[in-house]
């Protein structure tokens, strides 16, 4: 009974994202796109934190007949993602599956030499940076020397806590253009995929304080780079839907 469940809940869940890509913003490409150990489909590209970070290994697999990106962060912290411009009014709801090998054991989101999380999705936006303080336009000058990018106005990422509640928010302690929201919290869970739901555009508005602008970019981020320990995480399809009528 066990098997026919997992079948069940694997094809529900195949026909919901065949539905939802119809609705999305073009241009949009899926890990299911790819085939097991081929090259990441188009789109896709490495986020290096900064250069003298050890790269998160990322890689496509097979999961119950649908191709997943695995990644592995041994004190490593680089990210994969998709630069394309993403209207948050029109396409405000995100879905995506998750799957973590163990919790981080001495992460802690709040300190910054404790910042780490087996998983994250990360969205980037773009806004007026002439409405910063200083110190943010300080922070922003030494980030971009360092990753050679330029930052967006605002970046906003769910993450997996090891003991703040879902739906808790938790500013980087780097810089409060950072802002995590808690998709999933602590030990309930881990092994198993999880298939999670959230609105980017309220969140945002929960976070900062304001609505946001466009959507810059989006991806995933494995890290251990803080705490030196080694984690194995599982990415499903990242699925942008419209609001509901």
């Amino acid at each position: 009974m066990s098997r026919f469940r997992t079948f069940a809940s694997a094809s529900l869940w195949l026909a919901w994202t065949l539905t939802a890509a119809a609705q999305e913003p073009p241009g949009i490409v899926h890990f299911s796109a790819g085939k097991p150990g081929a090259a990441m489909p188009g789109g896709w590209e490495t986020v290096k934190i900064t250069e003298q970070k050890k790269p998160t290994e990322y890689k496509l697999v097979d999961s119950e007949g649908r191709t997943v990106l695995w990644a592995r962060a041994d004190a490593a912290a680089t990210g994969l993602a998709q630069r394309m411009p993403i209207d948050v009014d029109k396409w405000p709801i995100v879905a995506w599956r998750w799957k973590i090998s163990r919790l981080i054991d001495s992460a802690d989101n709040s300190r910054a030499g404790k910042e780490d999380s087996p998983v994250r999705l990360v969205f980037e936006f773009d806004g007026d940076k002439k409405k910063l303080s200083f110190g943010d336009r300080a922070a922003y000058s030494l980030a971009e020397s360092l990753s050679g990018h330029e930052s967006p106005y605002a970046t906003l990422m769910y993450i997996w806590s090891n003991k703040v509640p879902v739906d808790g928010v938790i500013p980087n302690p780097r810089t409060n253009r950072v802002q995590m929201v808690v998709a999933s919290s602590g030990a309930a869970g881990v092994g198993a995929w999880q298939s999670l739901t959230r609105n980017v555009r309220d969140d945002y508005r929960r976070a900062f304080g304001e609505d946001p602008g466009r959507m810059l970019a989006y991806g995933v981020l494995t890290d251990t780079d803080n705490t030196g320990e080694t984690v194995e995480a599982w990415y499903g399809d990242i699925v942008f839907r419209p609001r509901a009528p």
